[in-house]
């Protein structure tokens, strides 16, 4: 070690665990606010049609745009994330989200500027999957990279934590703006404050990632000069195989949230015919079991590898998949309960150790792209039209469709996980 390695600077491991989870809760609070409004807002001010079904499938058509947009913006941050630095990208990501973000809620409607509007709402919505694009890969790295070895999946955890968060947070916005405001006024204006809030949060964000210093990572690139000049290149040529495994072992992850989230509120309140009210009571319920099983699964993680862990998730996964027109198409709200929570349980589990096992597929020098283009090529994939098919499959041919597929994404993963190879729990992430 020599004299100015020795004397550099040390991220406080609280810092760098706040400063993870606190960025990833804002990227995800946004992203399921518009998440929540493409299904109670959008099909009515945005994309207004004679049949509410075909509004809603429209407004989903937007809600799966930003999944597109996920990949660039992995390629575009993790250019500059492993040239220049996971902290600076980590900046450029939080702002880039949070402007899109706050725009949305200062659109005009259909009424006001016709086709225009749904134009506009579809920019903003590829600004926030550009944002959200850089944003996870960044805040995963940040967390393993300042990991001990022993702790990496504990560590790695802490960013996943910002999705049942940010999803609890906006949920309960929706619901108390619900519960406080008539439809009328909730339609009038009420909608737009969660996305016009978002900019208090970004703030926070900031100024917590603005006292940071480098990762030891990725200032070992730096003394080392193993930067590459094109890192997305770099790995489309040589971690082709990583790149193609990662994105395919994370898809039931992605299959299972957002049937789980978007697809039951949807199917939901069009065909089983519960409130909004009931729903969002429900999702608030049952994503506290989503972020309680996220560190369980990064205890397993550290003692069994994030490698193991997956696997068996991605068996219960499949196995669940058979059980939702029994439990969601009951029409027993005890039934539909012990779906949620389930299902949400599963997500946890699945969810936690994703971004440990990402990022150990690469190696430093193209980390950050890497395990950021496998994480979202794997959101086109398992996210972007899951609540599309997932509509599609259960109007024409019923619930137990959705089922199958989602055992079918479960099996993909699995094969992709056991394709893996087995990196031991404890390893240094260099």
């Amino acid at each position: 070690m020599t004299a100015a390695t020795a004397t550099r600077p040390v991220n406080r491991p609280a810092t760098v665990l706040f400063a993870s989870l606190a960025g990833t809760t804002i990227e995800f609070f946004d992203f399921y606010t518009y998440a929540n409004a493409a299904v109670l807002v959008f099909p009515k001010l945005f994309f207004p049609a004679s049949d509410a079904v075909a509004a809603t499938m429209q407004s989903l058509v937007t809600f799966a745009l930003a999944f597109l947009a996920r990949p660039f913006g992995s390629a575009l941050f993790g250019h500059f994330g492993d040239r220049i630095g996971r902290k600076a990208t980590l900046v450029a990501a939080l702002l880039t989200m949070g402007i899109s973000t706050v725009v949305i809620g200062l659109l005009p409607t259909y009424a006001d500027i016709g086709m225009w509007a749904p134009v506009l709402l579809a920019l903003c919505r590829f600004g926030q999957g550009l944002g959200l694009g850089g944003e996870w890969g960044g805040a995963v790295l940040l967390a393993t990279e300042n990991a001990p070895p022993s702790r990496r999946a504990w560590y790695g955890m802490f960013p996943q934590l910002g999705a049942p968060i940010g999803f609890f947070l906006s949920s309960g916005v929706f619901l108390l703006l619900s519960q406080t405001l008539s439809d009328r006024e909730f339609f009038a204006y009420g909608w737009r404050i969660p996305f016009l809030a978002s900019a208090l949060l970004v703030l926070v964000g900031l100024y917590v990632r603005l006292t940071l210093t480098e990762t030891p990572a990725f200032r070992d690139v730096l003394d080392r000069n193993e930067r590459v000049r094109v890192p997305a290149l770099t790995v489309f040529r040589e971690h082709r195989r990583p790149l193609v495994l990662g994105t395919f072992l994370a898809v039931a992850t992605f299959v299972v949230f957002y049937i789980m989230t978007v697809f039951t509120m949807s199917w939901g309140t069009s065909a089983l015919h519960y409130s909004r009210k009931e729903l969002l009571l429900l999702q608030l319920f049952a994503v506290v079991f989503f972020g309680l099983t996220i560190p369980l699964s990064a205890v397993l993680a550290d003692r069994r590898g994030a490698r193991m862990a997956m696997i068996v998730v991605s068996v219960l996964i499949a196995a669940f998949g058979l059980f939702i027109k029994p439990l969601f198409g009951s029409g027993h709200l005890t039934l539909v309960t012990v779906f949620m929570v389930l299902g949400l349980s599963l997500t946890g589990l699945t969810y936690g150790p994703l971004g440990t096992l990402l990022s150990e597929l690469f190696p430093a020098s193209v980390r950050y792209t890497g395990s950021s283009l496998s994480f979202n090529l794997a959101g086109i994939l398992g996210a972007s039209l899951a609540p599309y098919i997932a509509m599609t499959l259960a109007t024409n041919h019923g619930l137990q469709y959705v089922g199958y597929y989602l055992s079918a994404s479960a099996l993909l993963s699995l094969g992709a996980l056991l394709l893996t190879e087995k990196t031991p729990a404890g390893a240094a992430l260099r």
